[in-house]
């Protein structure tokens, strides 16, 4: 069956981007345009569709994916799919499911049944598992069970899938010419592929074979993620020499992957400093012809262990606010443990009011009445607007419930020097012609 990418193409409107037209007040045309050229995503299964339609790309709200998933340490299913409910409740719009303990077709199954959200994963991640339990040995991993594995996954009905395709042997050429780095190699996919390429001598084959993993993607309409295997773990290591080359031929393959048919993403780097952030997404866009672009996170400053939902949101608005489509959340666990229950929710809250702030400045023209509408509730003491137009009504009405005022129209910040009560009473007359 054709992909949403070709039914665009072909001038059809389907039922997916209608939908995210209506959801993001544009027309149907301009979604069914901007997919053919793609410039925008559609997560989705051919065999699954889930229940969840989620645009991704230009002139659409910015995206936040929660990632979940066992560790060797902690393997409990159950809590998994608690963690998937807990962010999908948050507001998330996107789910990755990271597992690498236990039983890994299992639990991908179990989330991908239990929620509506559109599901990805890391396939090099159940890859290396199972070369490591059948030959004791990861780096014995055989590239047909790598392919065979993608299969399975895509059949299980994930709608998108972060491929390690960018990392070659030029690009570790890359690396050690410029003296390693200073925050070493993050990311669990990239280090074993990397890892797998010097015991064999071999290259990539996710590279080597790149029409073979569009065509399995293709097959179930997944969108392929342009995994970022050597991206920066550091800020000090943000846009070396490594991963722009990896960024490079991630959007050389982003361009190949559409001309097949297969719809395409882009992943970016982890931590970058705030001065850097609008030039990668810059180079990001004009290098891949304006592929949607996943940023994970990205961590503004490396020394805030306990709060790096606060330095990712930092990160994450700025990244939005210059182009950034799809925002991987962090939560206050990284660096430091397997994130809970709690610790999915806040760090999907964080990320949900980071894309919202830059979704502000990306887009002015739409992106702040709401913010008028709340500044008029709050000058009025309207306490239930303000709850209405509240990213998170529940959190606002539990802190307000726990610390009760005398005056029921004030909050116990002020009580009885409320200024906006005052300055009411003073410019009651003179309030804007606009007035919610």
């Amino acid at each position: 069956m054709p992909t949403q990418i070709e039914l665009a193409r072909q001038g059809h409107i389907t039922p997916q981007m209608a939908t995210i037209a209506a959801e993001e007040q544009q027309s149907p045309e301009l979604i069914r345009r901007r997919v053919a050229e793609g410039q925008i995503v559609i997560p989705w299964n051919l065999e699954s569709k889930p229940a969840r339609v989620a645009g991704i790309g230009k002139g659409l709200r910015t995206k936040v994916n929660a990632s979940i998933g066992t560790s060797s340490d902690i393997i409990d299913y159950g809590a998994e799919v608690a963690k998937g409910l807990a962010a999908q409740e948050a507001g998330a719009d996107t789910l990755m499911e990271l597992s690498v303990g236990g039983d890994l077709d299992r639990v991908r199954r179990e989330v991908i049944a239990a929620v509506d959200l559109p599901v990805g994963n890391v396939p090099l991640y159940q890859a290396f598992c199972e070369a490591a339990r059948r030959y004791g040995d990861p780096n014995r991993l055989d590239a047909e069970l790598l392919f065979d594995l993608i299969e399975r996954q895509c059949a299980d009905g994930l709608s998108f899938m972060a491929v390690h395709c960018g990392i070659n042997l030029y690009t570790i050429e890359r690396l050690r010419k410029q003296g390693y780095r200073y925050g070493g190699l993050v990311s669990k996919g990239g280090v074993s592929m990397v890892a797998w390429m010097l015991a064999n001598g071999r290259e990539n084959p996710l590279y080597e074979q790149f029409d073979r993993v569009v065509g399995i993607l293709k097959k179930y309409d997944v969108v392929l993620s342009l995994g970022n295997g050597l991206r920066a773990g550091a800020i000090h290591d943000s846009s070396d020499r490594a991963q722009i080359q990896e960024l490079l031929i991630n959007c050389e393959l982003a361009e190949l992957g559409r001309e097949m048919g297969c719809q395409m993403l882009v992943e970016g780097p982890g931590h970058v400093p705030l001065d850097e952030v609008a030039g990668n997404i810059q180079l990001q866009k004009r290098m891949s012809g304006g592929a949607p672009y996943y940023m994970l996170g990205p961590i503004a400053t490396d020394v805030a262990p306990g709060f790096d939902h606060i330095t990712a949101a930092i990160g994450a608005a700025q990244s939005s606010s210059h182009g950034a489509d799809l925002i991987c959340y962090i939560t206050p666990a990284e660096h430091l443990a397997l994130p809970n229950e709690e610790d999915v929710r806040q760090g999907v809250k964080a990320a949900k009011i980071a894309a919202y702030i830059g979704d502000m400045n990306k887009y002015p023209e739409r992106g702040r009445e709401r913010d008028k509408a709340m500044s008029k509730a709050r000058r009025d003491l309207d306490w239930e607007a303000q709850f209405r137009l509240a990213l998170f009504p529940e959190d606002a009405r539990a802190i307000r419930a726990s610390r009760v005022p005398e005056d029921e129209a004030t909050c116990t910040m002020c009580g009885d020097f409320c200024a906006s009560r005052g300055a009411g009473k003073l410019f009651a007359g003179d309030l804007r012609g606009d007035k919610i």
